[in-house]
């Protein structure tokens, strides 16, 4: 009886020692986050002010998979200081490294690349830099594929940023044409994410073009937390749901907008959104 009382007993603590394991373990976190860019006039609200908070952020939240906007290269490098267990890529939107990014940040220990890429939301996509359209700036996506560790299970990851003024509609529908026709390219059966901040709300065409192929995080997974909208500019109110995750081959878990804040300043003039996906069954 003894014997058996011991065996229940050791049978307990393994099963709680289960039970305590975060739910990420076996799941993948995506991130979409428009981090703002470093300049000197946004005052209390610039880059020094705020990129501890933007660590504790992401510490706290601990996503698998980050895709980004807006980020510079001194950003990402000081991020992944103070975060080592993260590594970042991509190239600016000007083919270079000096001036914005689409960087995805990965976790190391969790995932590997297998190919990453660019191209650029213009007529001649291949090169770098380039402009079509009508809007003033380069805009462009940061792809790759991913293979987690633990099980070999791969993934597509897309990251962009759209447009952001009113009269750029038209581009912005253009390049979610370009992006749609490149996921139509992928291999069949692996899972596809595509992250951005895409400057426009879910009842706007842009939205329509990228929803004929995918699915969006916000309207599908069965929890979601936080406000809808997630646009703020450093006030915590926001007012348009702008930062999507989109996705197609995996099931969404839950969603989440964060608007963690400290003493009044936020990360960003966005709220981060966090989505959080399992993979389907193998075959």
């Amino acid at each position: 009886m003894n014997r058996l009382l011991r065996r229940i007993a050791a049978l307990a603590i393994v099963l709680l020692a289960f039970a305590g394991l975060p739910s990420h373990a076996q799941n993948l976190r995506v991130m979409s986050f428009n981090i703002r860019l470093p300049i000197a006039a946004d005052g209390a609200n610039r880059w020094e002010q705020r990129k501890a908070l933007i660590a504790r952020t992401l510490r706290e939240q601990h996503p698998d998979i980050i895709g980004t906007q807006e980020l510079h290269r001194p950003q990402g490098d000081d991020i992944v200081r103070r975060l080592p267990q993260y590594a970042w890529f991509g190239r600016d939107r000007r083919g270079g490294h000096d001036d914005e990014h689409m960087g995805v940040f990965y976790r190391k220990d969790r995932l590997r690349v297998v190919e990453s890429g660019d191209f650029w939301l213009s007529d001649t996509p291949e090169v770098p830099g380039s402009i079509s359209w009508g809007h003033p700036y380069p805009r462009m996506v940061t792809w790759a594929l991913f293979e987690r560790s633990s099980d070999r299970r791969r993934f597509y990851l897309f990251n962009t940023h759209l447009p952001y003024r009113d009269e750029d509609d038209d581009a912005r529908e253009r390049g979610a044409r370009l992006i749609a026709s490149r996921l139509a390219l992928l291999p069949a059966g692996t899972p596809v994410i595509v992250t951005g901040d895409f400057n426009t709300a879910p009842d706007s065409h842009t939205h329509a073009l990228l929803a004929a192929a995918l699915t969006d995080a916000w309207d599908s997974a069965p929890l979601r937390t936080g406000p809808q909208a997630t646009f703020h500019d450093f006030t915590g109110k926001p007012d348009h749901r702008i930062d999507w995750i989109l996705y197609r081959g995996m099931r969404p878990l839950s969603v989440h907008t964060i608007t963690s804040h400290q003493g009044g300043r936020y990360p960003s003039d966005h709220f981060p959104v966090v989505a959080e996906f399992d993979f389907p069954p193998r075959r």
